[in-house]
């Protein structure tokens, strides 16, 4: 297994699993993403290979707010993924370990995370690694036509 830092040529294999893990965002706004993580300071992808075939990533970032943190600035895992046939195998936890030196080596204490309140996979697998739940928020959205007043 070999982890090693988003480059170019790993773009297809980022838009597969990054469309499986999020299903809502389009090719174009994923591309986006991923030219946005390659050209950061504050924001790194690693992509995991074995034999040469892409299993799995991880984004990790800065940010100067994170709920629950009591420091800055905060390291947050922004996305994970690891394809199924390759889960339970320790491929997640070395891709958190490796981004959380990279948050560590940036000056960070602290690293956050979320998760979906049905994924109970994920959220298992955050307080595997020590992640502690902070908050349980309920978020909503309400479309405002600007055009009526």
């Amino acid at each position: 297994m070999d982890i090693a830092n988003f480059v170019h040529s790993d773009l297809n294999d980022f838009l597969i699993m990054a469309l499986a893990l999020w299903p809502e965002e389009t090719d174009d706004e994923l591309v986006k993403l991923f030219y946005r993580i390659l050209n950061a300071s504050d924001e790194i992808g690693y992509m995991c290979r074995k034999n040469k075939e892409a299993i799995g990533f991880a984004t990790v970032s800065l940010r100067n707010i994170v709920n629950g943190a009591r420091s800055r600035p905060v390291g947050f895992l922004e996305g994970l993924y690891v394809k199924e046939a390759y889960r339970r195998k320790g491929v997640a936890c070395e891709l958190v370990k490796i981004g959380e030196k990279w948050v560590k080596d940036h000056g960070c204490s602290q690293i956050g995370s979320d998760a979906l309140d049905w994924n109970h996979d994920s959220i298992l697998f955050h307080e595997k690694l020590g992640y502690k739940k902070i908050y349980t928020t309920v978020n909503f959205i309400k479309n405002i036509d600007p055009a009526k007043k």
